[in-house]
């Protein structure tokens, strides 16, 4: 499988068109498309691993499995890009760092019931 088809398989998996990835890493619209006959820049290769939460070497080929998040898991990605997209990248770690903080009290509530039941 080339690097395109892997895009492409895990745009396809998340209901995503590979020109919305293109923009969404400030590519340019078809940027993708060109991979099909030349090799991508490092750093954009590396913008597009890091949206799909897969390591560079998987769109590379070098690495056969890509961890694949299960759709609530895609849910939760997807409200995360939906919600912070108009954020600078202050702002983005803010928010991260917030929902990080929201997670942790939600595990800490969830322990704490169970303790209570059990």
């Amino acid at each position: 499988m080339t690097t395109f088809e892997r895009i492409k398989d895990l745009a396809d998996k998340q209901k995503i068109s590979l020109q919305k990835v293109a923009i969404d890493n400030g590519l340019s619209e078809n940027a993708i498309y060109g991979w099909k006959t030349r090799k991508p820049k490092g750093d954009d290769l590396a913008k597009v691993a890091n949206y799909f939460h897969v390591p560079v070497g998987y769109l590379l080929g070098l690495e056969e499995k890509a961890e694949i998040l299960d759709e609530t898991e895609e849910q939760l990605i997807a409200a995360f890009r939906l919600e912070s997209k108009d954020l600078d990248d202050d702002g983005k770690r803010r928010f991260n760092n917030s929902l990080q903080n929201l997670i942790k009290a939600a595990r800490e509530t969830i322990a704490d019931s169970k303790k209570r039941k059990g």
